[in-house]
């Protein structure tokens, strides 16, 4: 594979590391990945893009080789906001994104705001909350809900990173979450992952305070609305063996102004790993 090139841009007091592959005079096209995940989940995919188009990976706050947040500051609206920062640093003209899960997410927000900033969107399984959980997060009583995350988040900013024993010990972990995973695959994102110690051991890079995502967020009306305001055509991504909830079933696919929704069998939800040669041939067609 391509051996890409890194760079930090100051973004918001932070120092974010981008990753890019291609020349850097190509169309851009960007590529933001999701929770716990890093820029490097995006080799083989930048990989058959680099050819045409100059491919940008951010690594999220807390994530990768960017910087962790002195406070803990991990919620969608610092995501978001940080997004925002690095299209404007770049100077990026509009180009086609593609965001997975929490990155999905990131992008899609994004563009229900800046509408003009993308040429197409691919989303995997990045819209958030089904209507189901929702609603089941609007009925929940809001007191005991900040109250826990109060405490939760307590419990996480406290966390040292988490030491494995070797490489082999991190890519099993990874193996967890993703069984369908080859064992070329998982070694290469856990080469990318973690930092070695020098006994051997490997502590993932992301920030161990990431995780409890405050219970105050957008409502459902507004996430909407920013969907419907999205002009550009929207490629919803989704694994047919996936927790996630599929949006031409519960309806959430239809508040888009254009969009398809493609199910891959055989999937999780990395459709990008377990379907890699199926999504980057769609991927392709969809983008042109």
């Amino acid at each position: 594979m391509i051996e890409p090139r890194t760079h930090m841009l100051a973004v918001r007091r932070l120092q974010l590391n981008i990753v890019e592959w291609g020349d850097p005079d190509a169309p851009p096209l960007i590529l933001q990945h999701g929770g716990r995940d890093h820029a490097r989940n995006w080799d083989w995919v930048a990989n058959a893009f680099a050819a045409d188009h100059r491919v940008i990976a951010p690594d999220l706050r807390g994530h990768g080789d960017s910087q962790w947040s002195n406070d803990g500051a991990y919620e969608m609206i610092d995501y978001l906001d940080d997004f925002a920062g690095i299209v404007a640093a770049l100077d990026l003209p509009p180009c086609p994104m593609i965001g997975h899960s929490l990155g999905g997410n990131i992008v899609t927000r994004f563009l229900g705001l800046y509408p003009d900033r993308a040429t197409r969107l691919i989303s995997i399984e990045g819209l958030g909350d089904s209507p189901e959980a929702a609603a089941r997060r609007a009925a929940a009583d809001p007191l005991e809900t900040l109250r826990a995350w109060i405490a939760r988040r307590a419990e996480t900013t406290a966390r040292t990173p988490r030491a494995f024993a070797d490489r082999a010990a991190l890519a099993a972990r990874l193996r967890e979450a993703d069984p369908r995973l080859d064992d070329a695959t998982l070694d290469h994102l856990a080469i990318h992952a973690a930092h070695a110690d020098p006994d051997g051991t490997v502590r993932p890079k992301h920030d161990p305070a990431l995780g409890p995502t405050s219970p105050v967020d957008l409502a459902q009306a507004t996430k909407e609305r920013m969907w419907a305001a999205i002009a550009c055509p929207v490629l919803l991504v989704y694994g047919a063996e996936s927790w996630a909830s599929n949006p031409a079933v519960d309806g959430r696919a239809s508040h888009f102004r254009d969009a398809r929704v493609e199910l891959f069998e055989g999937a999780g939800h990395w459709v990008h790993h377990d379907r890699r040669d199926a999504f980057i041939a769609l991927a392709r067609e969809f983008l042109g």
